[in-house]
């Protein structure tokens, strides 16, 4: 019996690419937040959940999938990548499994929900993973060039905004389905939180960042916040937004703001406090959060959303039980990714000597915040195949010009040719 089930499972595996080929022809469908919230209340129906997921999640998974492959084959032989592409592989097999089963057997509702809980916990560790991955590959090859740094950013941009699209359906499915209800959120269906206050969450963003740091520098700055509704004045500043996501940026952002102050004001008896902003419009939701730190010169910001840059020491990967405050320079892009899921975006400003702004845009509204999804096409892919052009700006030396053995070299060579 073993030995079948074992067959079954290497003809499954074998059958695999011929899936991905199949559903990577399929674009994704992106959803709103109204979207979601109108099925979470008022369209609830598990049968229905179910019968768009099995479809839509080999969709979103093959399209990825497909992406995978082309990635350089140096940094795809990492053991950690192996491993990220063995968990996909695992989950697409998975839900396959579901497609010619009924929607109207509850027992087969009850799988569904279970396999999709097992699938969510196979890939927590998918972002570390693939980042360790990374450290593999820059570590076997010193010397990267900008055109295989360039495939790889372009790549886990959309990889890691694919995982964060599959990680919503599943946990609005999950979440909706399961039974359970936060009494201390009674307005939330799913993951979404229709009143989400956004001035809690930056409070309780800080004073996690807070406890962190005070932690490793046995002190933080102090916050100063403020906000403007300019649709009115009293009313507090409520948006429908995935509190998780809206959190984790700003962790991230106070984690940043708080290290560099605190790093550049070491010999000062008092620390500059952080200032944030929150202004909600009839479009935007916008949240500025200003720092002294000191800032960065204006030819580093960008590479502060680089994946294959960090200014913080290499954290160590086994120590679970202590949560980094900088580590493998993931926090910024991944960050800049969950503003962008929802349509929105995030944006640093930066005076060096001074300190950055950092803003968080969003969608004020629920019609507006629609799923940002990569699609695997002709397009994409020629994005794989960037060739390294010649620049036609003139492109200035890295090293300072000796104007003195300039102008003798200049010299010689106009005597030789006359």
């Amino acid at each position: 019996m073993k030995f079948v089930r074992s067959l079954m499972k290497a003809a499954a595996l074998a059958n695999v690419p011929k899936h991905i080929d199949h559903f990577s022809k399929f674009s994704p469908s992106p959803l709103s937040m109204k979207q979601f919230l109108d099925f979470g209340t008022i369209n609830a129906c598990e049968r229905t959940s179910f019968v768009f997921l099995r479809q839509e999640l080999p969709v979103r998974l093959s399209n990825i999938m497909k992406e995978i492959n082309l990635l350089p084959d140096r940094l795809l032989g990492t053991p950690s990548v192996q491993l990220v592409q063995s968990w996909y592989t695992q989950s697409l097999m998975e839900i396959l499994e579901f497609l010619d089963k009924t929607p109207d057997d509850q027992s087969v509702l009850e799988t569904f929900l279970e396999v999709l809980e097992t699938i969510r916990n196979r890939h927590n560790e998918v972002v570390p993973t693939m980042a360790q991955g990374v450290i593999e590959y820059k570590d076997a090859f010193d010397q990267q060039d900008a055109v295989t740094d360039h495939n790889i950013q372009y790549f886990l941009d959309r990889f890691y905004t694919s995982r964060i699209s599959i990680r919503m359906l599943i946990n609005q499915h999950t979440l909706v389905f399961s039974g359970n209800i936060n009494p201390a959120h009674p307005n939330t269906i799913g993951c979404i939180d229709s009143v989400c206050d956004v001035t809690e969450v930056t409070r309780d963003a800080y004073e996690s960042a807070k406890l962190l740091c005070e932690q490793y520098y046995l002190g933080a700055p102090e916050l100063e916040l403020r906000q403007m509704n300019a649709n009115n004045v009293r009313e507090p500043i409520q948006i429908s937004y995935v509190p998780s996501h809206l959190y984790h940026m700003l962790f991230e952002l106070f984690k940043n703001a708080m290290r560099a102050t605190i790093e550049t004001h070491e010999s000062s008896r008092t620390l500059p406090p952080i200032k944030v902003m929150i202004a909600l419009g009839g479009e935007d939701l916008s949240i500025k959060m200003s720092d002294r730190g000191g800032g960065v010169p204006f030819r580093r910001t960008e590479r502060l959303f680089s994946y294959m840059y960090s200014t913080a020491p290499r954290p160590c990967i086994e120590d679970k039980h202590r949560a980094p405050l900088a580590g493998f320079g993931y926090g910024l892009p991944i960050s800049r990714l969950y503003a962008r899921y929802f349509q929105g975006d995030l944006q640093l400003f930066s005076m060096e000597g001074n300190g950055t702004d950092a803003i968080i845009h969003l969608k004020a509204l629920s019609t507006d915040s629609v799923e940002r999804l990569p699609v695997f096409n002709k397009s994409a892919l020629r994005h794989y195949k960037l060739s390294l052009e010649a620049d036609d700006w003139c492109v200035p030396s890295k090293e300072p010009l000796n104007l003195a053995n300039y102008l003798h070299c200049y010299i010689l060579y106009h005597l030789k040719t006359w």
